[in-house]
């Protein structure tokens, strides 16, 4: 465990934090006297970085040069700032209007994603709730040739699903009308697993002309959830142009670097997939995250609800000199607006209801937001000018032991 940091520590601590978010340069002690206006003298703020470089905080990449962030400087800057800003009004307005905008029918993960990609400047990553607990919109099945049927799954989230199928011995074709007509009646609403309990607990409770029908259509539904469960899951990655358009990857070695680590979706799933059990936003700054060969990177992820039962999960991966104090409350409100919208669709509420709490106010889109690139540089200082009336993320430092 590193050193505490007195008071005058920290401060100068995480304005050089700050500075070289801002600038991607080695920190001075004259530049932090001068822009943070820090009421000691250069060399007085020299000894302290010092200090800071010996306890582990920052590191001299030469002799000559000024000072930059280690992985535990970033630690304690993300521990102790981002916890208390909240979302900006700009990103607020842009996830509103970007994602308020959407239709029934569209992906609103994926475009979530893809909105999280262009505000920050980082590389997106989505993973969606297991296939066979998604909530349905819609469930169809149609005839493809003698013995084969196509069952079509679209989504409360917008994702649509074809699966080829078996027809169950005693599934007549000319059935299958009548079928998805039940179906359009009963399905929208319920997961696979819980659109099968419900057909398995009305056969029990009566019998009547439909008896047959509920037969034919639990063994389509049971065929549909065994293929659905049999699916891997798999991460969704958007915006990796973007990333490499930044100062620090002007090194071809680092941009393979960060390919490779990319192809490991493995590993990238695993990481997500420790985001559902925990609580709040999860950040993992360097060696944190292991996704070799990379080191200088940073996941920042959290989950979303798709319904009572499914979960998924929403985030960035960028380098280490990320603005944690906007990406983390970005990253965090998207998923609540995501979470709130899904919700609304399962409640059938119409696109532009408002309705209390986080992630609200669906609307259009302001001239000045969704802009591409690296979200703004916080204020100097580590003031916040953002909205104060939004909850504020809760870090974590990832998994119990991962280190």
């Amino acid at each position: 465990m590193p050193p505490a940091l007195s008071e005058r520590q920290r401060r100068i601590l995480f304005a050089a934090v700050t500075e070289y978010i801002a600038t991607g340069e080695p920190v001075a002690s004259r530049r932090l006297q001068k822009t943070y206006e820090i009421d000691l003298s250069p060399a007085t703020i020299r000894n302290v970085l010092s200090d800071l470089e010996e306890a582990g905080y920052l590191v001299q990449p030469h002799t000559s040069s000024g000072r930059v962030p280690s992985e535990t400087g970033f630690r304690a800057f993300v521990d102790a700032l981002v916890s208390i800003k909240a979302v900006s009004t700009a990103h607020r307005r842009a996830v509103g209007r970007t994602l308020g905008a959407l239709g029934p029918h569209a992906d609103l993960v994926q475009e979530a994603g893809e909105l999280l990609s262009s505000l920050t400047g980082a590389v997106s990553v989505i993973t969606r709730p297991r296939p066979e607990e998604e909530e349905l919109d819609q469930l169809r099945f149609m005839l493809l040739r003698a013995g084969q049927v196509l069952a079509v799954l679209v989504t409360r989230a917008g994702t649509v699903q074809n699966r080829v199928l078996p027809l169950p011995e005693g599934v007549e074709a000319s059935e299958l009308e009548r079928l998805n007509n039940y179906l359009a009646e009963h399905a929208p609403g319920k997961s696979l697993r819980q659109l099968r309990d419900f057909l398995a607990a009305r056969q029990e409770d009566r019998r009547d002309e439909y008896d047959a029908l509920r037969v034919h259509a639990s063994a389509l539904i049971e065929a549909a959830a065994d293929s659905a469960s049999s699916s891997a899951s798999s991460v969704v990655i958007e915006g990796q142009q973007r990333l490499f358009d930044r100062p620090e990857f002007g090194d071809a070695g680092k941009i393979r670097s960060y390919m490779r680590a990319f192809e490991d979706r493995e590993r990238l799933l695993g990481l997500l997939d420790d985001t559902l059990g925990a609580g709040g936003v999860q950040v993992l700054i360097g060696t944190e995250a292991n996704l070799h060969p990379v080191e200088d990177i940073s996941l920042i992820a959290t989950r979303y609800d798709a319904g009572q039962h499914a979960h998924g999960t929403l985030g960035v991966v960028g380098p280490t000199r990320m603005d944690y104090a906007q990406v983390v409350p970005l990253v965090r409100y998207t998923a609540s607006f995501v979470s709130d919208r899904l919700s609304a669709a399962g409640r059938g509420e119409s696109d532009g209801r408002q309705s209390g709490g986080e992630g609200r106010g669906w609307g259009g889109r302001d001239d000045d937001d969704g802009r591409d690139g690296p979200a703004p540089a916080p204020p100097r200082g580590g003031a916040s000018e953002d909205d104060g009336d939004v909850p504020t993320p809760t870090t974590q430092r990832g998994r119990e032991g991962r280190r």
